[in-house]
């Protein structure tokens, strides 16, 4: 009996043991838990807030102006007696620069990420590697100067358009995201099964038609994501293009005249602005906010039918 009940009580001991672990482990997770979801609920309360704060901030130029605000080309702050401001020129100016922009980096972009995945020597992929990444950590600042100083002179020489132009700021975009497009596709080529390609190869492929039907088709969806981030980026980059762009507050009649962007303006004139003016800055700003949360939204729309096609 003596030794039965040694070995209930010890029983009894490790039992409770045990809890009281269980117990700090389940109080670990609990705190765990709260702390990851403050987090991700206070990402949702920052963008809120931001979005709160610009509203307010453009409430007096969204009520003088409203939809008239997004059809006005004038940009006139010191008209009198009463400020014409309109956001037309500089929403069209962002619009193209991105286009223009996504239109030569995107290729080019993809260009370079089959080389590095599917043809380039191995002595190769180390630098070329390396120049991508520098791209992508040089401030854009010193895009922005480049452009001006060098790119700008270079392509008035040639005749196309002046130092100060919608295409050299489209030519600054399209420098600026390209590391962005070139290294999400090189990792998302990567991610192919070598087993596909290989396949293809034993049936007499070459290396474009193993890129066109097995490649590319495999990882549309990455690509689809690195080209709206790029386009992200292009959107609401401003010191750069406000360097190039001209800071014209005119509707484009060519890509090669100058005009501005919503970034641009605001850099260029918010320090300078009060009352009604800075009310229109700030309606700029939340345009660009809500352009930028379109295009994601739309992004993450065309990946979720895609991936339905896929799964279909």
């Amino acid at each position: 009996m003596t030794d039965m009940a040694m070995t209930s009580h010890a029983a009894s001991a490790a039992s409770a043991e045990r809890a009281a672990v269980l117990q700090k482990l389940r109080g670990g997770d609990t705190v765990f838990y709260w702390m990851t979801r403050i987090a991700a609920v206070s990402v949702l309360g920052l963008l809120g807030a931001i979005m709160i704060s610009l509203i307010i901030g453009a409430w007096p130029a969204l009520t003088e102006y409203g939809l008239r605000f997004l059809t006005t080309a004038r940009w006139a702050p010191n008209a009198m007696p009463d400020p014409v401001l309109g956001g037309l020129s500089p929403l069209v100016g962002t619009l193209i620069t991105s286009f223009v922009a996504l239109l030569i980096a995107v290729p080019v972009g993809l260009g370079i990420a089959i080389f590095l995945t599917e043809l380039c020597p191995p002595r190769l992929m180390r630098p070329i590697s390396v120049a991508i990444e520098m791209l992508a950590g040089i401030p854009s600042i010193i895009y922005g100067m480049w452009g001006f100083f060098v790119l700008g002179p270079f392509l008035a020489d040639r005749g196309l358009g002046g130092n100060l132009s919608l295409f050299n700021a489209s030519l600054i975009l399209a420098i600026m995201v390209l590391p962005f497009i070139t290294a999400i596709s090189r990792d998302v080529f990567a991610t192919v099964p070598p087993v596909l390609k290989e396949a293809a190869y034993g049936v007499g492929c070459t290396t474009w038609e193993v890129v066109r039907n097995v490649v590319l088709p495999y990882t549309r969806v990455g690509l689809i994501g690195g080209v709206m981030l790029a386009l992200g980026r292009a959107l609401g980059e401003t010191m750069a293009v406000t360097f190039v762009v001209g800071n014209s507050f005119r509707l484009p009649t060519s890509l090669f005249s100058p005009g501005t962007t919503i970034s641009a303006a605001i850099a260029s004139e918010f320090a300078e602005s009060a009352d009604l003016h800075q009310s229109a800055l700030i309606l700029l700003g939340l345009l660009l906010f809500v352009l930028t949360f379109c295009v994601l939204a739309a992004a993450r729309l065309m990946l979720a039918r895609l991936a339905k096609k896929a799964g279909a």
